[in-house]
């Protein structure tokens, strides 16, 4: 079911949490809101599920009105799933019981419940635990129960809050292809926040970027990344440098900048003018190696990053270092040479 949000708010007392958020979230997407902790996410979420009342603005799931200006419909009127960041599975209960809770607090029969419960058991391939208690299992299957759980609900619409957030890292890499699968298995709508953009990277069909209760952006995941919006979200999503240029041409979305003494193409909104801009440049934009026109850097920090070593490298008349990618370890003071091959120009204000 399609999730639309209309100029929503909340506060509390005098903190404005959740700022006019307006969000269109097509049916059967997997949809992810990033933010750093203390953005507003979790109470968006809240909000949704109808755990929070709202204070202004529109709530639809799947075309029907869930939340206004006088109207709050409980959760369970919302044929939405919740997994929580703590699995909120009951320790007493055997796995299916867990799975099963929901279909049984509803009223039912016994049998056609039990069916219910083994196929979503099957479908998270835990069908072999069934009668084992949660203690009994490893934080990722607790987290497959979690999911089966909303599965055996047959919400259209399932709201996550930071499920892997107290996963080990290892383990996150193997729960992001699970999640994946049972986002395919079940076409449900999804709503996912995190904190951690490598894992909103990996997930999102859609992405929305939070900021102290505001939406900064909204696209998909490599729109972000190459084309932020602000300097904000350049910032908040990967590394790259900022720098102050000037934007000598642009046309139909591209650009000649001048940074320092380099010209260079860049890619732009296309209602970008001429004059003074703040232009942002990848670690992927910038290659090593002595070539025509290349720049000289001298290496300021050097980290290694699994498979590649990232270097801080300042050049002359540019405002702040670039971030380089390196196959091989720099040393720091060492002087190399580089070209910047593109560019993003930031959108004004």
């Amino acid at each position: 079911m399609s999730i639309q949000l209309s100029n929503v708010s909340k506060s509390f007392g005098a903190d404005n949490v959740v700022d006019g958020v307006c969000l269109d979230i097509e049916a059967g997407a997997f949809f992810v809101v990033l933010g750093p902790s203390g953005c507003g996410k979790t109470t968006l979420l809240r909000m949704i599920a109808g755990l929070e009342p709202i204070d202004a603005g529109t709530i639809a799931i799947g075309g029907r009105q869930v939340a206004d200006d006088g109207l709050h419909l409980p959760p369970e009127d919302r044929n939405v799933g919740f997994v929580f960041q703590s699995y909120a599975l009951w320790p007493h209960m055997t796995i299916e019981a867990n799975v099963g809770f929901p279909l049984e607090a509803r009223g039912g029969n016994r049998r056609e419940i039990g069916e219910r419960v083994a196929d979503c058991l099957r479908t998270v391939e835990l069908e072999a635990y069934a009668l084992r208690k949660p203690a009994q299992l490893s934080g990722g299957q607790r987290q497959r129960v979690a999911l089966a759980r909303c599965l055996a609900q047959s919400a259209g619409t399932i709201l996550m809050d930071e499920p892997l957030a107290n996963l080990d890292p290892h383990l996150r890499a193997s729960m992001e292809e699970e999640l994946a699968r049972f986002h395919r298995a079940t076409g449900a709508t999804t709503l996912y926040i995190t904190h951690d953009q490598r894992e909103a990277m990996a997930l999102a069909d859609r992405l929305a970027v939070m900021w102290e209760g505001r939406i900064l952006q909204e696209a998909a995941p490599d729109d972000i990344y190459r084309r932020p919006a602000n300097e904000r979200v350049a910032r908040f999503i990967g590394r790259s440098a900022i720098l102050d240029g000037r934007v000598l041409e642009a046309k139909a979305g591209q650009a000649q900048v001048q940074v320092g003494d380099l010209r260079l193409a860049a890619e732009c909104a296309a209602d970008c003018a001429v004059g003074a801009a703040r232009i942002v440049i990848r670690p992927e934009d910038v290659s090593l190696g002595a070539a025509e026109g290349a720049l000289t850097a001298t290496v300021e920090r050097v980290a290694y990053r699994g498979g590649f070593w990232e270097a801080d490298a300042s050049v002359a008349g540019f405002g702040a270092p670039l971030v380089i990618n390196s196959p091989q370890r720099l040393g720091v003071g060492e002087t190399v040479p580089l070209t910047v091959e593109r560019a993003w120009i930031l959108p004004g204000d």
